[in-house]
């Protein structure tokens, strides 16, 4: 292919709004274009790189049996509202109506659809197992789209869904996505980890999460050393600590003034931030976004609450949740913004953390203005509506499993897969005939990849201060041959044979053939990430070019022969990232 001849408009440098490197980098190399928040054109090199992410996919996937098909991203909301999920999604599911008032909505996810096209398609267990998967652009309003392709309101997804007889089956099924997804995910040259992960708005009963790991990544991992813990920081379990020995002390009301924060009691008081209760106030909401109850939360002062924990504790969507206004709260329920403690709350759900049971001697707000309790003790002074752990994992604190301290580190979502049960296949009235004819419901699982975000994943760990640098397997062309001079007849020649034997082993190649300086077009190539460079200048009369390879700082002189040989090599080792 000519450069001449195609579209590329490099930037030298990206709008102010594109914070993340690698968002900077795709739209500088000419990979996608912005049309609004969230919204991007992938131009023609960008979409060549999807389209490679899109072959391995679909590659390994038709590998395990899974059979392609692809379902509209348009959704009658009834669908939704069987399930249950039209309010539980949340102000992300895109709503919308046709000419007819009819409601419908932008697909985030197709659990439902693909469960009413099973329950109208399939009837008998022979058929089982089945695995359908599609390649489909998706949507989420999002709040706050940023990031670029990292957190956007379209984008292009695989999902795939099992359906299987009973758990045991549903396992095997779960194990041989998990396993596609590794071989995915080291063809595309992504360095990953395999973490357990919260359900969120998909439910089910199980779920991993695989990350690339980055220091941009949204996604907040924990992980062991010792062990093969590993996880989200909000699916992460805690060991909570075993509370101190000592005898209960009296209830005491102590004069604290202007002590609001748990560092200013403690200080105040010359006492341990563990012998000290932190509160957190939220209202919940019902189905139609009205004011449901007040929520009190506490934990010991020294931990942090884990959001996601405390919306599973209370088997509600995270949408229906926000922090109360103190204000509002407390007349309701007795709370005293800044000295907020338990005892003697009314007409609120009391969450407090595992942590705190059989504590005593504990200092909590007194629900009084410049006023804290001591000699605080759970059981005894107040007790827990639900008790259960609702805190970080703090790196540094004991590993679930083994004990010894654990790390944190960060990753950018690019897959995860769920253990549904019969969630949907329940909802729906899904039901397949077994031998003896008796119906019953199927047991499913789903599976899904951001395929655009595993591309801006890539590039986040494949670039340096140049530019792209795409994993063979990915690239939009393997080879570039840069012409420093297009009108010189011999450098013309050679490019042309060079490219025409690359191009009979099945090479993409790009030649740069502009009239441009030479600074411009290495620029350019670098920019753009092509893995191999062959440039042809002052020595094409001798049939010698330089070679190299855009993840290396080395440059080598070699016959055209012998650098078409090292092409052929190299492409033909990594030409599928295996």
């Amino acid at each position: 292919m000519k450069l001449s001849k195609m579209h590329l408009r490099t930037l030298r440098e990206a709008s102010k709004e594109a914070e993340l490197e690698s968002h900077q980098l795709l739209i500088r190399a000419n990979m996608i274009r912005k049309e609004a928040a969230g919204v991007y054109t992938f131009m023609p090199l960008g979409w060549k790189v999807v389209r490679k992410i899109e072959d391995i996919v679909r590659y390994e996937q038709d590998r395990i049996g899974a059979e392609e098909l692809h379902m509209p991203a348009t959704q009658p909301a009834e669908l939704w509202q069987e399930s249950g999920r039209w309010y539980a999604y949340g102000p992300e599911l895109w709503r919308i109506q046709d000419r007819n008032n009819r409601d419908f909505c932008l697909a985030p996810t197709c659990e439902e659809m693909i469960t009413n096209i099973v329950k109208n398609e399939v009837s008998s267990y022979k058929e089982l197992p089945m695995n359908f998967y599609q390649i489909q652009l998706k949507y989420r309003d999002e709040a706050r789209p940023r990031y670029g392709l990292m957190r956007s309101r379209e984008f292009l997804m695989k999902d795939a869904y099992t359906f299987d007889r009973n758990k045991e089956e549903l396992d095997a099924s779960y194990e041989e996505e998990y396993k596609s997804y590794e071989r995915i995910f080291k063809r595309c040259g992504l360095n990953f980890r395999v973490v357990e992960a919260d359900n969120g708005a998909i439910g089910g009963s199980n779920s991993h999460e695989f990350s690339a790991l980055s220091s941009n990544g949204e996604s907040e991992l924990v992980y062991c050393e010792s062990c093969d813990m590993a996880a989200t920081v909000e699916r992460a379990a805690c060991v909570d600590e075993k509370p101190i020995v000592e005898e209960p002390q009296e209830l005491k009301k102590v004069h604290t003034p202007s002590t609001k924060t748990i560092k200013e009691v403690c200080e105040y008081l010359g006492i341990d931030k563990k012998k000290s209760i932190k509160a957190l106030m939220f209202v919940t909401y019902d189905e139609e976004l009205n004011p449901s109850e007040y929520v009190a939360v506490f934990i010991r002062g020294d931990r942090e609450l884990n959001m996601v924990k405390l919306v599973n504790a209370l088997d509600i969507p995270e949408h229906f949740i926000e922090f109360a206004d103190e204000n509002d709260m407390g007349p309701a329920t007795g709370i005293v913004g800044g000295f907020t403690g338990p005892v003697g709350l009314h007409n609120c759900k009391v969450v407090v953390d595992s942590e705190l049971e059989g504590t005593v001697n504990m200092c909590t707000g007194a629900n009084e203005e410049d006023y804290h309790y001591t000699g605080v003790c759970y059981g005894r002074d107040y007790k827990a509506d639900i008790l259960t752990d609702v805190k970080v994992l703090e790196e540094g604190a004991p590993c679930p499993k083994c004990g010894k301290p654990v790390k944190h580190t960060r990753g950018i979502e690019v897959g995860q897969i769920f253990k549904l049960g019969t969630k949907y296949s329940e909802s729906l009235k899904t039901y397949y005939k077994d031998e003896k004819g008796n119906e019953n419901v199927y047991w499913m699982g789903c599976y899904g990849i951001g395929i655009t975000r595993t591309l801006q994943a890539i590039v986040d760990q494949c670039h340096d201060d140049k530019g792209i640098i795409w994993p063979i397997s990915v690239a939009p062309y393997h080879v570039i041959i840069t012409l420093i001079k297009p009108e010189d007849e011999a450098q013309k020649e050679l490019a042309d044979r060079i490219e025409s034997e690359l191009m009979k082993n099945n090479i993409e190649v790009l030649v740069d053939d502009r009239k441009e300086r030479a600074g411009v077009k290495f620029n350019d190539a670098d920019l753009i990430g092509i893995p191999i460079r062959i440039t042809i200048g002052k020595m094409a009369g001798e049939g010698k070019v330089e070679y190299k390879l855009r993840r290396d700082s080395e440059m080598s002189v070699l016959t055209a022969e012998e650098a078409i040989s090292s092409a052929k090599k190299l492409i033909e080792k990594e030409r599928f990232g295996i």
